[in-house]
């Protein structure tokens, strides 16, 4: 199915989006400005050398789906003081694409983002790529209680506030193992970015590492291509 040169999404109604390392690409490197603060806040708040602070913060993302809900589960650290500090980074390395923009403005239905990002970062980010009027809601993690992807009790809450049907519903992440509560609830998914095509999971239904190409050579509900 990933092979098709023309995607058949013509059943989606609900369009999903992760933010990070998906609505831009990860050659950015946006993403690591906010992994170096995440590592200045673990090895600031631990009192760990630096070395060991970086290894227990991805750990922590591998064990608990985010940095945060580790040191949440295992320091009791206050989630808004770590997201407010580790989001205060510059958005000079993000530039607007026109051509994704057109992409997602031709979606019938929703569109909501998905993140396990705060949703002052959210709409920073979406505000500095231009994309930010083409959402109809964000779901970051605030609206998760802190509870971040993959978890399935998250993905429940979002189909239940948004009274997703997931069989109508497609998700695109950069993250093979976000995909999979999704896929497992019937959803269609799009693993993003240059490690995609190398997936082999059975999760993955598609895979791109060209957002807006992808985007815009799909079939979709009312289009005659």
């Amino acid at each position: 199915m990933s092979g098709e040169l023309s995607p058949d999404l013509g059943h989606v109604e609900t369009w999903l989006f992760d933010l990070d390392n998906t609505l831009y690409p990860l050659e950015s490197e946006f993403m690591g400005l906010i992994e170096v603060k995440m590592t200045d806040f673990v090895e600031r708040e631990t009192g760990l050398p630096r070395e060991e602070a970086r290894a227990l913060q991805h750990r922590y993302f591998l064990e608990h789906g985010t940095t945060l809900a580790g040191l949440m589960a295992n320091h009791g650290i206050e989630p808004k003081r770590f997201l407010d500090e580790v989001h205060d980074v510059s958005m000079d390395r993000l530039t607007p694409d026109a051509a994704l923009r057109e992409a997602i403005a031709r979606l019938p239905g929703r569109r909501l983002i998905f993140t396990n990002g705060s949703l002052r970062h959210a709409e920073r980010v979406l505000g500095h790529l231009n994309l930010h009027d083409l959402f109809d809601d964000l779901f970051a993690i605030e609206t998760a209680d802190y509870l971040p992807k993959p978890a399935l009790a998250t993905f429940d809450k979002i189909t239940k506030l948004h009274a997703v049907r997931p069989p109508q519903a497609a998700f695109f992440e950069d993250s093979e193992k976000n995909l999979v509560p999704a896929a497992r609830l019937g959803m269609t998914t799009v693993l993003v970015g240059p490690h995609a095509a190398a997936s082999t999971s059975e999760h993955v239904h598609f895979r791109t590492n060209d957002l807006a190409g992808f985007l815009s050579s799909a079939r979709l509900q009312g289009s005659l291509a």
